[in-house]
């Protein structure tokens, strides 16, 4: 999903199976987000970084719409995507940094995507003017970028052989580096032109059956970004450092406590 860390959302390619073993926790922000769109006349919905499509379907079984359209940029995810197409369903690949349409969408759906992108200013400018008059912004985006969780595969990322096998250029964390403050978003929309938003920070409480389990979490999205620019033989020798120090960073604890900001925002155009 970034530039030189890839503005689409490929990453290595993303693993779908490693992905989904935390899907209930991960979907639960998702229907949070689902619940804030007004449902009437939602006929078109597209969903940016739609990862397999599982939840871009029930989605538009939730929302009743007339079709949805699901973008992403992994190969692997968009393979599973495609083997639950129906009627009125489409995937396509696709940038979702630099994606915009005709103005004739009903609803514009990002669930934990937008992260990996830069600039959120213009790319919202982008996706609103997709938007039919009428039309809903709905959009969550993890902030978890100050958790250890986070933190931690940053210092893993400076120190060596890894700092090295990166030509000393390790990728940012997009959480801290393109998330912006909810006031700012709640900002964007007003002079978007929404009449009518949403703008709220949330905490998701996890509670994981070990703190080991934050690794696995975090194997299926926030490292993906290390292993792009790591050769495959290092992939594992960076979980195993990663996880030492995340477990002396937080503890070895049965169950452990897994707190999860994210932003949930929603917005509303005239018509």
């Amino acid at each position: 999903m970034q530039d030189k860390y890839d503005t689409s959302m490929s990453q290595t390619d993303w693993d779908p199976d490693q992905y989904r073993r935390f899907a209930e926790e991960r979907a639960a922000p998702f229907w949070d987000l689902v619940s804030l769109v007004e449902a009437d006349g939602v006929g078109r919905l597209v969903d940016l970084g739609c990862g397999d499509g599982q939840l871009t379907v029930e989605a538009a079984r939730r929302l009743k719409v007339d079709s949805a359209t699901g973008i992403d940029s992994s190969p692997a995810m968009l393979e599973k995507a495609d083997s639950i197409r129906d009627a009125g369903l489409a995937f396509e690949p696709g940038d979702i940094g630099n994606w915009t349409s005709e103005s004739d969408f009903d609803l514009v759906l990002a669930n934990a995507s937008l992260q990996w992108v830069p600039d959120h200013e213009a790319v919202l400018k982008r996706w609103t003017a997709a938007l039919a008059p009428g039309g809903q912004l709905a959009v969550q985006v993890p902030a978890n970028g100050d958790h250890p969780s986070h933190v931690v595969a940053d210092e893993i990322g400076m120190v060596e052989p890894f700092y090295s096998a990166m030509d000393c250029d390790p990728p940012p964390n997009p959480t801290l580096v393109n998330v912006l403050a909810p006031e700012v978003y709640a900002t964007l929309l007003h002079d978007l032109g929404f009449v009518a938003q949403n703008v709220r920070l949330q905490v998701y409480p996890h509670v994981l059956r070990s703190s080991n389990e934050v690794v696995e979490w975090v194997r299926g999205t926030n490292l993906t970004r290390f292993f792009k620019r790591l050769p495959a033989e290092m992939h594992d020798p960076f979980i195993d450092a990663y996880r030492e120090r995340l477990l002396e960073r937080i503890g070895d604890r049965s169950p452990y406590f897994f707190s999860f900001k994210r932003i949930l925002m929603w917005g509303q155009l005239g018509r």
